[in-house]
């Protein structure tokens, strides 16, 4: 497995493209209402992807057929847009947007609330995020990889949630999806070590219900076992000697919460 570690001109890039994909987000998230169709959303991912001089990563990736992945409530991940699936008050839905600009790719996903959600849905996307975030504290050169996976799993289980196993993170650059892969539950002290130049992705699926998973028939569509809500957060990270830097951190804070 070899990893690659990247500086100078090439982390310049990564963080265009990166700050690309979150301006992206941004966007999406800006334009969230009830009624709104997931494939408005896919729409509006390819439009803004290109006027920033980007292309849509996901377009293509091993037959993938749209930009962007919507995963609505109970969806865990790789939802396909479709003209027949809207917003509802009540909704939560992670976007997954991944740009590619000047041969460098940058992943980002949140969870959103549309309008008055339950206190169960509220609930999982705010562990979700903080489950992210604690994987992402614990990055530094030095550090292993089963630590950011330890650290999500302990906050989730205290929450009384549980982690998705058969998909985690993965290494970022001049491929969309790279070594190493980034598992979201783990044991600390185990996996390779950290080093800086590394970059990656922590994006957390984590379930109100059991861990357990299954794909529809369209063979991307992830939904949970027991129909248990599911939320994620993502973000690509450059490893540094004394942490990470947060490539895809938005210049603005992102609003989770959709007034309607």
């Amino acid at each position: 497995m070899s990893i690659s570690l990247f500086k100078g001109t090439d982390v310049e890039r990564l963080r265009r493209a990166s700050q690309a994909a979150a301006g992206t987000l941004a966007f999406v998230a800006s334009k969230l209402t009830p009624g709104v169709t997931t494939a408005d959303i896919d729409q509006w991912v390819r439009e803004d992807t290109a006027r920033r001089g980007g292309k849509p990563s996901q377009l293509g990736f091993k037959g993938y057929p749209a930009t962007v992945c919507t995963s609505r409530n109970h969806i865990v991940c790789h939802g396909i847009p479709n003209a027949g699936e809207q917003l509802v008050r009540g909704d939560i839905i992670n976007v997954d947007v991944t740009t590619c600009l000047d041969g460098f790719h940058g992943d980002t996903s949140a969870t959103f609330l549309i309008g008055e959600v339950s206190e169960d849905a509220r609930r999982i996307v705010d562990v979700a995020r903080r489950c992210r975030d604690a994987g992402i504290a614990v990055v530094r050169h030095g550090a292993r990889l089963g630590d950011i996976g330890a650290a999500i799993e302990e906050l989730a289980k205290k929450e009384g949630c549980s982690v998705v196993e058969e998909f985690g993170g993965h290494g970022i650059g001049h491929q969309m999806h790279g070594p190493p892969t980034v598992p979201h539950t783990g044991k600390r002290g185990s996996g390779i070590k950290l080093r800086s130049g590394m970059v990656l992705t922590v994006e957390p699926m984590v379930n109100l219900g059991r861990p357990d998973i299954r794909i529809l028939a369209d063979g991307w569509t992830v939904v949970t076992e027991d129909g248990s809500l599911s939320a994620q957060f993502e973000h690509t990270i450059l490893v540094t000697p004394d942490g990470c830097e947060v490539l895809t951190q938005p210049e603005l804070a992102l609003s989770l919460e959709i007034a309607c």
